[in-house]
């Protein structure tokens, strides 16, 4: 697989193979489990489900268990991350990468990303936001660290891996979704710990 991009290139090999070890768990997928059946209150038809960036497949895990029957697919460029979320056997795992445009062979009610777009390089974000828009049949969600404003802030010791923006206003403003749900997960809840990330559920105009 090419590369275009430095971030790329950081979650696909050592620092990438290296993340699942300090976040996996029931724990987790608890939260998970928590976050999705908040949004899915206000999105109760959806049947099938895309994730792009998936890693180890903590989100689709939670998605399986919240309903057995949903179509699930992941994309995850980092190989062994890829693997191990193909071994549970509860969704389809595509190993590439989201910065260039995804094959449009179907579509799913719901497309998401949890904790990625943070990390793709701003100029890559466009086709991040195609790709979302066009694998969906109906809605979109982004649950991400929200800023007002971009700005990059250091990541575990190394720049420029790490970017704060409103992922979501551009995401309307470019395709003119309406914004139907959100929230904010707080790192300090007792019982569903999660980053302090802020989740937006979108609808693709008809």
């Amino acid at each position: 697989m090419n590369y275009q991009t430095e971030q790329e290139k950081f979650w696909a090999t050592d620092f990438g193979n290296d993340y699942p070890s300090r976040n996996e768990g029931e724990a987790l997928i608890a939260s998970n489990i928590a976050l999705f059946s908040k949004i899915f209150r206000s999105a109760s038809t959806v049947k099938s489900v895309a994730e792009l960036g998936c890693n180890i497949g903590l989100n689709l895990s939670a998605l399986n268990r919240i309903h057995r029957q949903f179509d699930l697919r992941g994309y995850e460029i980092n190989q062994s991350a890829a693997q191990s979320a193909a071994d549970q056997k509860m969704a389809e795992i595509i190993n590439t990468t989201i910065t260039e445009p995804l094959g449009m062979d179907k579509k799913f009610d719901l497309t998401f990303t949890k904790g990625v777009l943070i990390h793709i390089n701003p100029e890559k974000l466009d086709t991040v936001y195609e790709n979302l828009y066009k694998l969906s049949n109906r809605y979109i969600m982004v649950c991400e660290y929200y800023n007002p404003s971009p700005v990059a802030i250091e990541y575990r010791g190394h720049q420029d891996r790490l970017f704060k923006r409103d992922f979501a206003g551009e995401l309307i403003s470019k395709y003119n979704l309406r914004l139907i749900d959100y929230g904010f997960n707080y790192h300090r809840d007792a019982y569903f710990t999660n980053d302090d990330t802020t989740w937006f559920l979108m609808e693709k105009s008809s």
